[in-house]
């Protein structure tokens, strides 16, 4: 477990890993799997994932494929994140480029590959209920198909007999003939019914669970949104369907080189509602952008801009004397941001990463600004204290960046949080012995959970006696944000704010 790194909603230019910092566990094939149906009538005959494949003879030439390239490439991006654990949004990319698809061909291919990603778990349950057996028995490359299909027929226009004809071909040359029968009967019954009628058949009876399975969310997860939402529980519908949508994409400017008017004439985008430096792009490759290749802009969720101008907006007592710290770096969007900010008031960051590959994305992303960027552990990083300003972007669970991230809900496990919450315990505290009397540290993560936001932040200002600020007041230009005891810190929402769920706390050392 690296115990640096930094939240989703940062992403460094030029093509770089957009893997962010969480360590999820195993693709776990979709948790929200019901067996519904089964025993209603009986169900195709499914070829076990273990049943042996009939490829092409030495005499045999495979055929060119009759699919389209679009429904190939999302198909591709299915097996990779299923057989490989890849992050989808790091492999279509890749993939679009190779197979020189742009413009409408490549816009389709992207909402099959990250839409049937996000509802893998409700897909699942209405493939098992057309069935009427789980998931887990077929053939992992019928899967694939089959979810892409599903997708098709209850989430998109595509014509009923395109997504069932399409999918049989592609199960065709990827698994063999003897599939085909099985392919083409699940879907003909999934078609059967509406997305909304299966929901209503198959999805639990309680709120929470009924929610979850109509947004496709595993159910801890919709849980976790309730517990930070308290008061405002209501708004789980809005969270969830939020969360299962497509994000727009956020540029960050970079201070001194570029305005977010600038940069948005040049690249037809919109500014942004809250950082003064954000700029939002509806759609297209943000890497192809000319601002982007020349380093005078990156992609970076509005929220994580947010946590780097409140971390260099909030008061310190004495003089700033430009000593700043970013403990948890990688891939460096926030360490970029608070660089190019120091480079304009003549101060200096250190920024520390652990793992290796991403200390190279936090230099390629820093460069030639002030910036020092170090391997180690920011547990204990071997610094001397005296920081004016410390950042603890801490590792998470990244549930605040799951639109950003397709297949993420499906891979994390509850207990993947109390593996992270002591991780994230050390880092703050970490960052406490560093910051001088009078210095402030900003905590943050980008997730919602209770369990590592408050859970985390309380103790440790219990056990240190330090002084909270107001956060909400740091953020004027964000409304409906203030969360926590006395509402001093900040809790970003996508249904809300239009950013990552980031959670924010301003703590500063006593004299």
């Amino acid at each position: 477990m690296s115990a640096t790194g930094s939240g989703p909603g940062d992403q460094p230019h030029r093509g770089k890993n957009q893997g962010g910092k969480n360590q999820g566990g195993k693709n776990q094939g979709g948790t929200n799997r019901r067996n519904s149906g089964a025993g209603s009538r009986p169900g195709p005959k499914v070829p076990h994932r273990d049943s042996p494949r009939r490829g092409p003879t030495r005499r045999e030439t495979p055929a060119p494929s009759t699919v389209d390239a679009p429904r190939m490439v999302a198909r591709d991006v299915l097996r990779a994140v299923r057989g490989r654990d890849s992050y989808a949004n790091l492999i279509l990319p890749s993939l679009l480029r190779e197979r020189k698809l742009s413009g409408r061909d490549a816009a389709f291919a992207t909402e099959l590959a990250y839409g049937a990603c996000r509802a893998q778990g409700l897909l699942d349950a209405i493939i098992a209920a057309g069935a009427g057996r789980p998931v887990e028995e077929m053939d992992g490359q019928v899967i694939d198909v089959l979810r892409l299909a599903a997708y098709q027929l209850l989430r998109t226009r595509v014509a009923p007999h395109a997504a069932v004809s399409t999918a049989v071909a592609m199960a065709r040359e990827s698994a063999g003939e003897r599939v085909t029968g099985f392919v083409n009967a699940v879907l003909r019954r999934v078609s059967e019914k509406t997305e909304e009628q299966w929901v209503a058949e198959l999805a639990p009876k309680d709120p929470v669970g009924r929610l979850a399975f109509t947004h496709a969310h595993p159910r801890w997860i919709a849980q976790s949104f309730v517990d930070a939402l308290g008061a405002d529980a209501t708004e789980l519908d809005a969270a969830l369907a939020a969360d299962d949508t497509r994000p727009v994409v956020h540029l960050a400017a970079r201070p001194g080189d570029i305005t977010a008017e600038e940069l948005a004439l040049s690249i037809g985008g919109e500014e942004g509602k809250f950082s003064p430096y954000a700029v939002y792009l509806d759609g297209g490759d943000p890497g192809s952008l000319e601002p982007v290749r020349d380093g005078l802009a990156t992609v970076q969720d509005e929220g994580s801009q947010l946590v780097a101008l409140a971390t260099l907006r909030a008061p310190v007592v004495g003089e700033d004397t430009g000593r700043w710290l970013d403990l948890c770096s990688g891939p460096g969007g926030k360490a970029a941001m608070m660089g190019a900010i120091a480079r304009i008031d003549g101060a200096h960051l250190d920024a520390v990463e652990l793992a290796p590959h991403r200390v190279k994305l936090v230099r390629t992303s820093t460069e030639g600004l002030p910036v020092t960027v170090l391997e180690a552990d920011g547990r204990d990083p071997g610094l001397s204290g005296g920081y004016d300003r410390v950042l603890v972007d801490a590792p998470c669970t990244g549930l605040g960046a799951l639109r950003r991230r397709p297949e993420a809900r499906w891979r994390k496990q509850p207990s993947d949080v109390s593996a992270l919450t002591k991780l994230q315990r050390e880092l703050l505290e970490s960052a406490l012995k560093l910051v001088r009397p009078g210095g402030v540290v900003v905590y943050s993560t980008c997730s919602p959970h209770i369990a590592e936001t408050v859970g985390v932040v309380g103790p440790v200002i219990r056990k240190h006696s330090v002084e909270v600020l107001s956060c909400p007041e740091l953020l004027p230009e964000v409304p409906r944000c203030a969360t926590g005891p006395d509402g001093a810190f900040v809790q970003l929402w996508p249904h809300r704010h239009g950013t990552d769920a980031m959670f924010v706390a301003v703590l500063r050392k006593p004299e």
